[in-house]
């Protein structure tokens, strides 16, 4: 029986075909670079650690662990940590596994299905109406009855081919979103560093300010003892001093929660502090910036493949919607023995078998299936612009951080100077009004004009490292470089 049915399902299998249209990856854009104005080397601030020039370079590669280039290694161990305890990117972890699990499920439909089972009844004839059923005459009778059963659905028209083409394409996606969050997870780590250190920078420089707030309020004071200056300059300087105290609390509530942010992304509870602490000098900025081709862009950002990974997955789900308007096959067979005691199972006469072949055509389901094989042509469309979507972000991404790293560039130098032309004129004044050489006033427009040049100094500074960051994320993160995958938890199957 068996050696009946495999040629007929063999044939039926090899002669069939695959209907809907053959996926086809969509061709990079043709461009040449991301800006209308080309950027080579960015500006230098002689003098300041995060001041160095930075040179993008054409072609150049991202490493994987590409936030090692900023050289702190209490950075390093923190994303390390993140990368072990995230329940985000375990998550998503746990749904590509899932997608090829669900994969290797479909394609179980290749083969044949086998199943065994056997019945065991106890019976009475009633031999008023019909003769005993059993060959003794004996109208109390058993039949026992295995069978082994066997079907079989040959994938004519590649309906079986296109599931399971739709879910590589879908474990695919899922694949590239494991990418994507583990680009998000570090980059989030890095710039909650950088901001962390951004805020302990601004920090010291507004307490900085409330030091020499005091300094030049004990001038004040010993001043107005001598007659040299009036009770309302006193109190001006007090109302100034406040002022800058009213900035700390601010700031302090600003560290705190940004250091809550990066607690949970390493997967703790708030009440487990970091052994970690950021601050700017302890980072360097690399000189060097890769800069992708942009025909390469679209094949390292994981978004950009995410979305070509469900393109190729709507064009799949086509042809399995034109599969279900053509006529479907099935085989079945089945073989066993049926007998009235376990002794006579395999006695002659008492084995069975048939073999069956069908074929259903759709003829009227209310235009249902034809309105699903539209709905999956406009999903065909709507991937395809999506993926359009998803390249254009890709290369506006490229171009913000570019135009960023040249204007901070730029903004650090400016920064740079007004902080030291800001300090030489809150010096001078101090010393011109400890001989009461000059008005207070003079002293408040200093001491207003320091304080914001030390913030934006120390903002300009982490607006680097940041936008240094965003370029490495823009450019995919470097996922191609790392060695293996993600690794499965302890004791799963990977596949």
């Amino acid at each position: 029986m068996i050696r009946h049915l495999a040629p007929l399902a063999v044939s039926l299998t090899l002669f069939g075909c695959t209907v809907g249209p053959d996926y086809q990856v969509p061709a990079p854009p043709q461009v040449t670079g991301y800006t209308s104005k080309a950027f080579s080397t960015t500006s230098e601030v002689p003098g300041n650690r995060l001041g160095g020039a930075q040179r993008f370079v054409s072609g150049m590669d991202l490493p994987a662990e590409w936030w090692t280039l900023l050289n702190n290694h209490e950075l390093d161990d923190l994303i390390e940590r993140s990368l072990q305890a995230n329940p985000t990117l375990q998550a998503a972890e746990a749904s590509l596994r899932q997608a090829r699990e669900l994969l290797a499920a479909q394609k179980g439909a290749y083969f044949p299905t086998v199943t065994a089972g056997a019945a065991v009844s106890r019976n009475l004839t009633p031999t008023a109406a019909v003769s005993p059923a059993s060959a003794t005459g004996n109208p109390y009778y058993s039949l026992i009855t295995p069978q082994l059963g066997v079907s079989f659905v040959p994938d004519v028209f590649g309906a079986n081919r296109r599931a399971v083409e739709l879910l590589e394409a879908q474990a695919e996606s899922q694949r590239f979103q494991v990418e994507a969050t583990y680009l998000t997870l570090t980059a989030n780590v890095v710039s909650g560093a950088v901001q962390e250190a951004s805020l302990h920078g601004q920090i010291a420089a507004a307490e900085a300010t409330i030091r020499i707030a005091r300094d030049m309020l004990n001038i004040l004071r010993h001043q107005q003892s001598l007659g040299v200056v009036s009770g309302a300059d006193v109190a001006a300087q007090e109302a100034a001093l406040a002022q800058a105290e009213q900035t700390l609390p601010p700031l302090r509530k600003q560290l705190a929660l940004q250091r809550d942010a990066l607690i949970a992304l390493v997967g703790r509870f708030p009440d487990r502090d970091l052994e970690d602490r950021f601050d700017l000098p302890h980072f360097s900025l690399p000189r060097d910036l890769p800069v992708s081709l942009p025909s390469r862009l679209v094949a390292q950002r994981p978004d950009i493949r995410q979305a070509e990974a469900n393109l190729h997955a709507a064009s799949a789900n086509i042809g399995i919607a034109v599969a279900a308007r053509l006529p479907q096959f099935t085989v079945t067979a089945n073989l066993g023995t049926s007998a009235n005691s376990v002794a006579q199972m395999f006695t002659p006469g008492t084995n069975f078998w048939t073999i069956a072949g069908g074929v259903t055509q759709p003829l009227f389901e209310g235009f249902s299936l034809l309105h699903k094989e539209r709905a999956a042509r406009e999903g065909f469309d709507q991937a395809a612009a999506l993926y359009r979507a998803a390249v254009l972000t890709a290369f506006q991404n490229m171009a913000d951080a570019m135009m960023a790293l040249q204007s901070d560039a730029d903004g650090l130098q400016a920064a740079v100077a007004s902080e030291h032309a800001a300090t030489r004129s809150l010096e001078i004044v101090r010393k011109q009004l400890a001989l009461g050489q000059i008005p207070y006033t003079a002293v408040l427009t200093a001491e207003t004009s320091s304080q914001q040049a030390s913030l934006a100094l120390v903002q300009a500074q982490a607006a680097r490292l940041s936008d240094t960051a965003a370029l490495f994320q823009a450019l995919g993160g470097g996922w191609w470089n790392r060695i293996g995958e993600p690794a499965p938890p302890a004791g799963s199957d990977p596949h």
